[in-house]
């Protein structure tokens, strides 16, 4: 049974969702929504209490101001609240892309309230040799989506992170209202935030963090930045089935993988 939530904080209404019973497990995305993280939470439900959410901004999350920009402080601070709201001391957590970089946030801000992170494929470019030129690209992209719309931003934002036209989706119906919005919110006010974000390494070698990395990544940009931000915690990353959206590709393969790295904490 899934238990739908809203928690009502500073600036904002919070939509969250709740499954299962047990440990409590956050799943984390950005920009991707609750939705995004549904079959992997119903595989995990048996064990955990599983979390899942839509970001500031996002879907059903409301921000009193529609300009406020989404830093990952700002998340994190979110998914502390929901925690709170759920009367939890702690989660482990599961962040995938944006949302590895709310739960790195999370474990700084807030270390005495997660056990384990599993960081999935965090876009870091700041630990890249070449971050200024990565960074200096997604500003352009930034601009782009002002100029020529979500379209030609989205399409660009593709090739810089390593997709081929091999890996476009499949066609599928027109996007809604609501994907436009949540896209167009993506480009103005969060993909900045989330890939300059500078992670506090000491800090976060006080915490449990696994590095995970899709096993069909190795062309992505989040390969390298995964691999970097392991190799500075003095960790293995571990590899996890699918590419950089495994949870939602191959929710059957990837949650054994994800409850192996949980138990191991």
């Amino acid at each position: 049974m899934t238990t739908a939530k809203t928690l009502a904080v500073r600036d904002a209404e919070l939509y969250y969702e709740v499954r299962g019973s047990g440990p409590v497990l956050l799943a984390l995305g950005s920009p991707m929504e609750a939705a995004a993280f549904a079959p992997i939470a119903e595989l995990l439900s048996d064990r955990y209490r599983v979390v899942t959410h839509d970001p500031r901004g996002i879907s059903n999350s409301r921000l009193n101001d529609p300009e406020q920009d989404s830093t990952p402080d700002l998340r994190a601070d979110d998914v502390a609240a929901v925690l709170d709201d759920l009367e939890a001391d702690r989660a482990d957590v599961l962040g995938s892309s944006g949302g590895a970089v709310t739960a790195l946030a999370l474990a700084t801000r807030h270390p005495d309230r997660v056990g384990t992170v599993v960081a999935h494929e965090p876009p870091l470019l700041t630990l890249l040799p070449d971050a200024e030129d990565r960074l200096a690209s997604t500003r352009e992209n930034v601009e782009i989506f002002h100029r020529d719309g979500l379209g030609a931003a989205f399409g660009r934002f593709m090739a810089d992170a390593g997709f081929g036209e091999d890996d476009a989706p499949p066609p599928q119906q027109e996007p809604s209202e609501q994907d436009i919005a949540n896209g167009s919110r993506f480009f103005a006010h969060e993909l900045l935030h989330t890939v300059r974000y500078e992670p506090d390494i000491e800090a976060l070698r006080k915490a449990r963090i696994v590095v995970g990395i899709g096993e069909h990544s190795h062309g992505l940009t989040t390969f390298p930045t995964s691999t970097a931000l392991a190799d500075l915690l003095g960790v293995e990353p571990v590899g996890f089935p699918g590419g950089h959206a495994g949870f939602a590709e191959q929710p059957e393969a990837f949650a054994p993988v994800l409850r192996k790295v949980l138990a191991a904490g």
